[in-house]
């Protein structure tokens, strides 16, 4: 079982970042989502997709840090220390920051569905179990995540 799931860690770290606000949050996500999978090693069902497994996981750890972090104190959210100190100069990095911006900036569902299918390859039925939804569901929500990112990312000329 190991084997399939290190091949399965890029994507891990893609979906996670999508779901996360910064790099060093995606990376824990994805240590507590391996970590929890190997606790839970004996709940997986050889023969079953092994990634959507991996990303319930990830996404399960995801929603429930999000609900205790509510219920705790923010320290640093505006601390200097997070702040870029040098900005960035060469063209693709500002395209992708905006990228991640827009992403961030919408609804989670949206977002999950975007990254999910065209992001990471996922196809809109293993989407569609992932996410508990109906695959209408799925092409609808990408469908309207394109629509936005294009409103955000290519303005009218």
């Amino acid at each position: 079982m190991s084997d399939d799931v290190l091949c399965h860690i890029p994507a891990l770290r893609a979906y996670s970042r999508a779901l996360c606000r910064n790099r060093s949050d995606a990376e824990d996500l994805v240590q507590e989502t391996l970590l929890r999978a190997i606790e839970h090693a004996d709940s997986y069902r050889p023969g079953t997709n092994m990634r959507a497994w991996l990303f319930t996981i990830m996404r399960n750890r995801f929603f429930t840090n999000c609900r205790k972090a509510a219920r705790e104190a923010p320290g640093a959210a505006d601390c200097a220390s997070v702040r870029p100190q040098v900005g960035p100069d060469q063209e693709w990095h500002m395209m992708a920051i905006e990228l991640h911006a827009a992403l961030q900036a919408m609804p989670a569902h949206y977002r999950e569905a975007i990254v999910l299918v065209g992001a990471l390859g996922v196809t809109y039925i293993d989407a569609a179990r992932l996410l508990d939804c109906d695959i209408g569901t799925i092409k609808s929500r990408v469908n309207r995540a394109r629509g936005q990112l294009r409103r955000v990312l290519e303005p009218e000329i």
